[in-house]
């Protein structure tokens, strides 16, 4: 049974605060050709099991690295948005490690981690609880000691960016779903992360909205962008490399643009192209 809407946003709250919410196939995917030195994300032979479950990940590793824009895909039920809670300290892993910009998520890390991330989730009305559209934006600035004043211009200026400065002083429930979405992302963006997680962002738009918020996030500057979605054309014209989930473990690592081109594949694990 869902909770009621007021205390949903309740027992986000402490979440918000402190989370920046509000910065080829390959026979062996778990070997990355990238540079470690340049690492933003890595994630070191992850489990993560639900309670006297079997495991829903096993042995996970991959690297993020300044730069990348990397979509996650998978089957509905692989585990993507299970691994984005685990990247973020919502859940904690069996086994295994992850660093966020060289910290280790832990729990006594969490709060410096996730200031270094902006997480979006699948239903932006669970980011958007204040008044106004201009307060939900200030929200996170203002909790993290920003004056009034200048996380309000920040605030307008990311209204401004998305096309949204007439709807300032709305609530969410007079936007369109893709102007919330847009508002969402302008609250966590409003907190500067250097790392970009959305789940499933284009639940709910229409072509038009989808293009805008993919033009959006080519401009945007933080160092990593990480998307999980079942939407692949849109992924294909946003994102640079693939991970794709299967059986609970990475079966791909690769450039995303070869990979969409074959139909085969994707279709053996679930994610037929052309539906």
């Amino acid at each position: 049974m869902s909770l009621p809407k007021t205390q949903l946003i309740a027992s986000l709250l402490p979440y918000i605060l402190s989370l920046s919410i509000l910065k080829s196939l390959t026979s062996n995917p778990q070997l990355s050709t990238h540079n470690p030195y340049a690492a933003v994300v890595e994630v070191e032979k992850l489990v993560y099991a639900y309670s006297r479950q079997e495991p829903v990940l096993q042995e996970i590793s991959f690297t993020l690295n300044k730069g990348d824009r990397v979509a996650l895909m998978g089957a509905t039920g692989s585990g993507k948005s299970t691994l984005l809670e685990n990247l973020i300290g919502l859940k904690q892993p069996q086994t295994g490690s992850i660093t966020i910009s060289g910290i280790p998520v832990e729990p006594q890390t969490l709060p410096q981690v996730r200031r270094q991330i902006g997480f979006s989730f699948q239903d932006a009305n669970d980011q958007l609880f204040m008044p106004t559209i201009l307060e939900d934006i200030t929200f996170g600035p203002r909790n993290y000691g920003m004056s009034a004043v200048e996380a309000s211009d920040r605030a307008r200026q990311l209204l401004a960016d998305f096309g949204l400065e007439a709807y300032a002083n709305r609530s969410a429930h007079e936007l369109s779903g893709g102007q919330r979405r847009l508002a969402a992302l302008a609250s966590i963006l409003a907190l500067e992360p250097t790392i970009l997680i959305l789940d499933e962002p284009t639940n709910g738009l229409d072509p038009a909205w989808r293009r805008h918020l993919a033009q959006v996030l080519l401009k945007l500057p933080v160092q990593v962008i990480l998307i999980a979605s079942h939407d692949l054309h849109w992924l294909g014209r946003v994102t640079q490399r693939a991970l794709v989930l299967s059986g609970g473990r990475i079966q791909i690592d690769s450039d995303i643009q070869p990979l969409l081109q074959d139909g085969a594949t994707l279709d053996q694990l679930g994610l037929p192209i052309d539906w």
